[in-house]
């Protein structure tokens, strides 16, 4: 699990392709002597597994599936990187859910100045929209940001200038693809409350009705229609 905060922007130091998959050598300003060999390292948003370790960084192997789903694999030497250290349990926790698996990408259609942040829009892939909320959170290139609109296909985030210098949003340019992962909250509720899954089939008179989850709907699944007053 990750947390959308960028702890550096690492460079690629190589690419070897191997089959249908490759592997991918990264440097970066990463405390390597407290990385061990199977740690999940986010790179843009991406979860990969260290396989070689050293002083300068780590190699990990991307699969055909994160290749075709991800832009890792547009990636060549010198390219920068976004990277996220697996969070701890015991840290605190910061930005959003994030779990590293890529839902696919969305392209930057344009920059905004404002005052001294950056708006940037994006055109989302249509099986993503639904997902996307204004106030929401979203995962770009590894980076948690805000949904600040959301108009047909496309929605905005406002980055400021902090999140700019820390990570690789001020080189993102027009037309780039960035990977994209919607909030995990969202696809599980999704699945929870779909009629064909969630409960079961066999209690599928627990589920909402066609339109959705209302009033009386909770009142014949026990919830009170009485409000509490609070403290």
């Amino acid at each position: 699990m990750f947390t959308g905060i960028i702890e550096c922007v690492g460079r690629v130091r190589a690419v070897e392709s191997k089959a249908e998959d490759s592997r991918l050598w990264i440097d970066g300003e990463l405390p390597w002597s407290e990385v061990k060999l199977g740690d999940s390292i986010a790179t843009n948003g991406v979860c990969l597994t260290a396989v070689t370790l050293d002083a300068r960084g780590f190699a990990a192997d991307v699969s055909a599936e994160s290749l075709r789903h991800s832009n890792l694999g547009a990636l060549s030497p010198g390219a920068r990187v976004n990277l996220e250290r697996a969070m701890l349990a015991n840290g605190r926790f910061d930005g959003h859910m994030v779990s590293g698996h890529v839902d696919g990408q969305a392209r930057l259609l344009r920059r905004v100045s404002e005052g001294r942040s950056v708006v940037l829009w994006f055109e989302a892939p249509q099986s993503l929209l639904r997902y996307i909320a204004v106030k929401g959170s979203v995962c770009l290139d590894g980076i948690s940001l805000t949904v600040n609109k959301v108009q047909g296909n496309q929605f905005s985030v406002n980055v400021v200038p902090h999140s700019s210098e820390q990570t690789t949003v001020a080189h993102w340019a027009q037309g780039q693809r960035i990977n994209i992962e919607v909030d995990l909250v969202a696809r599980y509720l999704e699945r929870l409350l779909s009629p064909e899954t969630g409960a079961g089939r066999e209690e599928q008179s627990a589920q909402p009705a066609e339109g959705g989850i209302n009033q009386q709907w909770l009142l014949e699944q026990g919830f009170s229609g009485h409000r509490s007053r609070g403290r």
